[in-house]
């Protein structure tokens, strides 16, 4: 098996190489494993006749960066599905899936727990709280959201910024209602009080928050996976949740609380850059690799992503894209090492991926493995309903 993301002019250590048409030549007279350690299996080489080649899987023994672009139908939400799989059933790592659309229940079947997502406010920095409640940190309601949070959660824990209640679980956290009581009983013009108690009535509304939730490291714990289920969530609900979750698996790890090497899946990830959420997801991006993070993000959108997430990367698997301005982002990902134009040498079929490897600097293309667990991400269609249903 030729595994991407681990290093070496024998990247699997099984004494083959891949040839150009993705089988093996066994150059040391060895047998092949089935699998390596620590490997999840994503597929198999595209060889050029089109018939499947040479296993193909991805290191899980290191962390890693990565990214699954793909327009819409082109297989973006499976791959993803499909390394969460792998994840399940691999040891000293645990998945935790960021599911906007509702298409990962599937995974269930893979022993993933669907969960609704809850959070503690304190999990939210206090300078965080005006942007997510769409207020002026400089205006008078927003100034004021900022200083209530920041001393109700130096009163609660004594730490300010919430970090710890992500990581161990030790930090109190205050309820909104009792923000919104702060708010109430601070000396500030009527107007400026209403304003920021009824955001945060709002916020209590988004049924996200949770001052008793259990911390985020609980997610991994116990290596069970974790499906966040955020369909039918409004987006700064949903940002709020991906940042509390992204930093305390991050903050976690850093403080000794999480044994296992957590790897965070953030489908349809655009949506969650340039809010609240992106300083966290960037964290994981350009530092998530040293205390041993993982982060996938997987988009339509390649476009609506931030350059780092390309750049800081060493995997990238895109799908078929055709507008002008996502394959323009994949062109950011060309290196010295690749010759030929990446975008040109897209598949076209659906389930096929190219895949860049930064740590063997070599790209492959892909067919992806079939889904051992229901996929709920392919679209309705009127013909496969009945005459019953379609009333």
């Amino acid at each position: 098996m030729y595994v991407l993301g681990r290093g070496g002019t024998d990247p699997d250590g099984d004494g083959t190489e891949p040839d150009r048409d993705g089988t093996n030549t066994d150059r040391n007279a060895v047998s092949i494993p089935d699998r390596p350690p620590h490997t999840a299996r994503i597929g198999s080489f595209l060889a050029r006749d089109g018939s499947a080649g040479a296993a193909v899987g991805v290191d899980l023994d290191r962390p890693h960066a990565g990214v699954v672009f793909g327009k819409r139908g082109t297989g973006k939400s499976y791959t993803l599905g499909v390394l969460a799989e792998e994840l399940a059933d691999a040891d000293g790592v645990v998945p935790v899936v960021v599911d906007p659309m509702g298409v990962f229940g599937g995974l269930e079947a893979a022993g993933d727990r669907v969960v609704d997502p809850a959070v503690r406010p304190a999990s939210i920095p206090p300078s965080a709280w005006p942007d997510l409640l769409g207020l002026d940190p400089a205006s008078g309601p927003g100034s004021l959201v900022w200083r209530v949070v920041a001393d109700a959660v130096d009163a609660e824990g004594g730490a300010g910024s919430g970090t710890n209640d992500a990581a161990g679980g030790n930090l109190l956290s205050p309820s909104l209602a009792a923000l919104r009581e702060a708010v109430d009983a601070v000396d500030a013009p009527p107007e400026t009080r209403r304003a920021a108690a009824n955001h945060l009535r709002l916020a209590e509304s988004w049924g996200v928050f949770d001052a008793d939730a259990p911390p985020v490291a609980s997610l991994a714990t116990d290596g069970d996976p974790a499906v966040l289920d955020l369909a039918g969530v409004p987006d700064a609900a949903a940002s709020a949740v991906v940042r509390a979750v992204a930093r305390g698996l991050y903050d976690a790890r850093i403080d000794g609380g999480l044994d296992r090497l957590p790897w965070l899946l953030v489908d349809e990830a655009h949506a969650f850059f340039g809010g609240v959420a992106d300083p966290a997801l960037r964290t994981l991006l350009t530092r998530g690799r040293a205390p041993g993070v993982s982060v996938v993000c997987a988009t339509q959108r390649p476009a609506a992503l931030p350059s780092v997430a390309v750049s800081q990367s060493d995997l990238l698997v895109s799908h078929r894209l055709t507008a002008a301005r996502d394959v323009d982002r994949l062109a950011e990902a060309e290196a010295t090492y690749l010759a030929g134009d990446l975008a040109a040498r897209l598949p076209e079929g659906v389930g096929e991926a190219l895949v860049v490897d930064d740590a063997t600097e070599t790209a492959h293309t892909v067919r992806i493995r079939e889904r051992r667990t229901p996929h709920e991400g392919e679209s309705p269609r009127a013909s496969r309903l009945s005459d019953g249903e379609s009333r």
